[in-house]
């Protein structure tokens, strides 16, 4: 709980820093984790039932542990109208997983949303943050094998 600690500190204990505070725990455990989340509602007397509904309401916010990459694949119109779902049927077998689920080594998390406001992009893959527009089948294989590679975090400075 040090770690959680010093997060409530940075933030000086206040309440109303709650988002940040929550934020920087998620950021710290790549989740939002039950334990650290009870720790928070005693230490700053929320109760746990509102940090819940702010860890729900925000999609920002996982109660699920994710993987190191998480993977967003955009659903939107333009992307499916440019034949995204190939790209996710690719993007869920090279990884062995479903949109929603993690693998078994915690290395990716594979999510769907429904748009990400970048229709040009289409069809648009994000990893980490990292947006990959125009993805085919025929690419994926060569942008996930830049987060499969040892020493992944070497991705967000490859092209």
């Amino acid at each position: 709980m040090r770690q959680v600690e010093s997060i409530l500190k940075k933030y000086g204990y206040r309440d109303s820093k709650i988002i940040q505070v929550m934020n920087d725990i998620q950021v710290a455990y790549n989740y939002l984790p039950r334990e650290q989340l009870d720790f928070v509602s005693r230490r700053l007397k929320i109760p746990l039932s509102k940090i819940y509904s702010i860890a729900t309401f925000y999609a920002a916010f996982s109660l699920k542990p994710r993987g190191k990459h998480l993977v967003t694949v955009c659903l939107g119109t333009a992307c499916f109208v440019r034949n995204v779902t190939s790209v996710l049927e690719r993007i869920q077998d090279r990884l062995g997983i479903r949109a929603g689920h993690t693998t078994a080594d915690n290395m990716f998390t594979l999510e769907t949303v429904n748009c990400l406001g970048a229709c040009a992009l289409a069809p648009i893959v994000v990893i980490d943050g990292r947006y990959y527009g125009q993805t085919t089948v025929r690419n994926v294989d060569t942008i996930l094998d830049k987060y499969l590679q040892t020493g992944n975090d070497k991705a967000k400075d490859q092209g």
